[in-house]
């Protein structure tokens, strides 16, 4: 068996991946040991960059359709609500998607099989990976399949996406940095019958705990998420659902009464991270590449994202001959990225949970007093929105972002969303494929560009509105490369042909 690159791992970072490759056209073989997608609800989060990711695809609306918008956080502690957080549009203005989305991990995992199945692809469920090795030309992969027999793939790439036990990390011998938390976590979701309303996020705040409770689609259904005390004795798999409930009702006073429980799960969190994403022509995604705690719903999307990156320098890489610096960013930006997310998702729980004095004061005595207050002021939205959204990565310091100086927006950036002629310019950017963005002063004219980027880039020109003019601190004509991930590659106001084409000759991409 041979193809272009072998996914490991069928979860949602590796259906997203196939998602990606047949965007690009790309041959593919994924395989994954469990039989099908999960029945289990899991990660549950969606954030505003998957969704931008997704509408590429023409799923993001039928993603929301089956998930629940969270249009509020109510904080309550000791049984009452003490404070309200509107999130209702939270990041209005600077993404078509302004809002967290909760969507069972089962349903999530359901819809991107469908857009495989549809494109005359399919995983091989109940297959599995038994060894690996790789040299200049591709990789070898013997896979066992479900009648035991054992044959050979030879793949030009491999990408990981087999989760936190990643037998393609142990084989290519990276290692796993970080460390283990010391408290067990749980999840459940249950049907509850209680006094508070199924339109908002329910927090409560103790004083060396946190839990929450997320509303899932269907009458009643809630997500709920805690932690154990420190020193809790019992190791993960000896706790039964009882014991859960009993911490629940321990942690936050309040009356409820749980009718049905559909599925829990305790387990150890780990901050860690690899200290590379690739070797050789093996590389990694998702939980296989950094797993940390679930504050802030961080990491599935960031293991969607790990892919979308890829994907476009895999094209590139197998249609020709790629620079170094092309398949070597892969490395350089996702890494950057997944320790800074380390970082925050560490800092959130240090935040919720920790029993330090002062954290926990102001925890319970002072955040839920002030919080909808400050997060209604538009400077907070702006930090606050990006962080979580995912909106706010960027590959600024990236060897593949030329340009920017002078400009509020630079090269390795996201493009900005913003409306253009009474649409989303993202609207303009489904192709997978580069895109040339020229914005006309009215005076200063724009460069000839089109021979530069001919069978490479789209191109679009249009009026610099003050809007435009205002989001990227350009008041004369400038132009923009997009790369086919929409993060900005180069960006100038004196664009030339041949400074185009050096950029993309520095990528690998030679034009006859």
């Amino acid at each position: 068996m041979k193809t272009d690159v072998l996914i490991i791992g069928a979860g949602p970072t590796g259906l997203a991946l196939a998602t990606q490759l047949l965007r690009y056209k790309i041959d593919f073989i994924i395989i994954d040991k469990n039989e099908s997608t999960t029945a289990h609800s899991k990660a549950i989060g969606v954030q505003a960059r998957t969704l931008e990711i997704y509408e590429q695809l023409n799923i993001a609306r039928d993603l929301i359709t089956q998930g629940t918008i969270v249009e509020s956080a109510r904080l309550v502690e000791s049984g009452e609500v003490r404070g309200e957080i509107d999130l209702k549009n939270f990041g209005t203005g600077m993404s078509p998607y302004p809002f967290l989305l909760i969507v069972e991990q089962g349903l999530h995992e359901a819809l991107l099989y469908d857009v495989i199945k549809s494109q005359n692809a399919d995983v091989h469920w109940l297959t599995e990976l038994q060894g690996l090795s790789q040299d200049a030309e591709g990789v070898t992969a013997n896979v066992k399949f479900p009648d035991e027999r054992i044959e050979t793939i030879n793949a030009r790439f491999v990408v990981g996406c087999d989760g936190a036990h990643s037998f393609v990390r142990h084989a290519l011998g990276l290692k796993f940095e970080g460390g283990t938390f010391e408290r067990l976590f749980y999840v459940a979701d249950v049907e509850i019958d209680w006094k508070f309303s199924h339109d908002a996020l329910h927090v409560n705040l103790g004083k060396d705990n946190l839990t929450a409770f997320f509303p899932m689609r269907g009458e009643r259904r809630w997500r709920i998420v805690g932690t154990f005390p420190e020193g809790h004795a019992k190791d993960e798999g000896e706790i039964l659902y009882d014991e859960v409930e009993r911490q629940i009702i321990a942690d936050t006073k309040i009356n409820f009464d749980i009718t049905k429980v559909n599925w829990f799960s305790v387990y150890k969190v780990h901050s860690r991270a690899v200290n590379k994403f690739s070797e050789g022509r093996c590389f990694l995604a998702g939980d296989s590449a950094h797993i940390h705690t679930p504050a802030g719903a961080q990491g599935m999307n960031t293991g969607i994202q790990d892919g979308y990156n890829l994907a476009w320098k895999l094209k590139i890489a197998l249609d020709g001959e790629p620079s170094d610096e092309l398949l070597a960013s892969y490395n350089f930006e996702r890494l950057e990225n997944a320790k800074r997310l380390l970082q925050t998702t560490d800092r959130f729980f240090q935040f919720g949970a920790s029993e330090e004095w002062f954290l926990a004061f102001m925890r319970v005595y002072v955040f839920p007093y002030v919080a909808n207050f400050a997060l209604s002021l538009d400077a907070v939205k702006k930090l606050v929105f990006p962080l979580v959204s995912q909106i706010g990565i960027s590959y600024r310091t990236s060897p593949l972002s030329v340009g920017g100086d002078g400009f509020s927006v630079k090269a390795g950036d996201r493009m900005p969303y913003f409306i253009v002629d009474g649409t989303s310019i993202y609207d303009r950017l489904h192709e997978p494929s580069f895109h040339l963005l020229n914005f006309f002063d009215g005076t200063t004219p724009v460069a000839d560009l089109e021979s530069a980027v001919e069978n490479v880039a789209d191109v679009f020109t249009f009026p610099l509105y003050p809007n435009i003019a205002e989001i990227f601190g350009a008041p004369k004509t400038f132009s923009v490369l997009l790369r086919p991930d929409n993060y900005i590659g180069y960006i100038a106001e004196n664009a030339t042909a041949e400074s185009v084409t050096q950029y993309l000759k520095h990528l690998g991409i030679a034009k006859n």
